[in-house]
């Protein structure tokens, strides 16, 4: 019989950094672009539409490895409330990394934008023209931008909770760099 494993793959844990860096730049730089009409709102358009369609595509890579290798398990003296909250959190973070992108697309969409990348790649639009659709969708973009932001805040705070007081080996095993916490001093 073969224990659960104590870390996330190698490459879990990459590119879940890689994420996390791009999505902090992601939300940053949402906030900039609807705060400015300078020269730099297009080029901040630019960058905003392509990291979110990478960050798109590397989270379903991202799914599709978790399934495949599964996740190291919770301490086992980690209270069920908190549990739940790991396990509810995860979820509702895996969510907006796949609703967020889709909804800046359709907004674009729906307003008749061109969605055109870096590289000039273009997406063609799979939604029609819509005023109504367009706010709809802006609306959730912005509003559920908010709440991604603060759900990524609670995701760091969890973090550095594991790392700093707990030090159970939570944080450990999504960390690049090998870690000393309690765990590994207790074997």
């Amino acid at each position: 019989m073969t224990s659960a494993p104590r870390r996330f793959a190698l490459i879990q844990r990459v590119l879940h950094w890689l994420m996390a860096v791009c999505i902090l730049a992601m939300l940053f730089i949402g906030v900039g672009m609807v705060s400015t009409v300078a020269p730099k709102y297009l080029p901040l358009i630019l960058v905003h539409k392509t990291i979110g369609v990478i960050l798109l595509v590397l989270v379903l890579i991202r799914l599709a490895l978790r399934l495949h290798y599964g996740a190291p398990p919770l301490p086992a003296d980690l209270s069920r409330p908190m549990k739940f909250g790991a396990r509810l959190s995860h979820q509702l973070l895996y969510g907006l990394m796949i609703v967020m992108p889709l909804l800046g697309l359709g907004m674009l969409w729906a307003a008749a934008y061109p969605v055109v990348l870096y590289g000039g790649i273009q997406i063609p639009a799979l939604l029609p023209q819509s005023d109504l659709m367009h706010t709809l969708l802006w609306n959730a973009h912005v509003y559920l931008g908010f709440a991604f932001f603060a759900l990524v805040l609670l995701h760091l705070a969890a973090g550095l909770f594991h790392a700093l007081i707990r030090r159970d080996g939570v944080f450990a095993s999504m960390s690049l760099l090998p870690l000393r916490d309690r765990v590994t001093q207790a074997k």
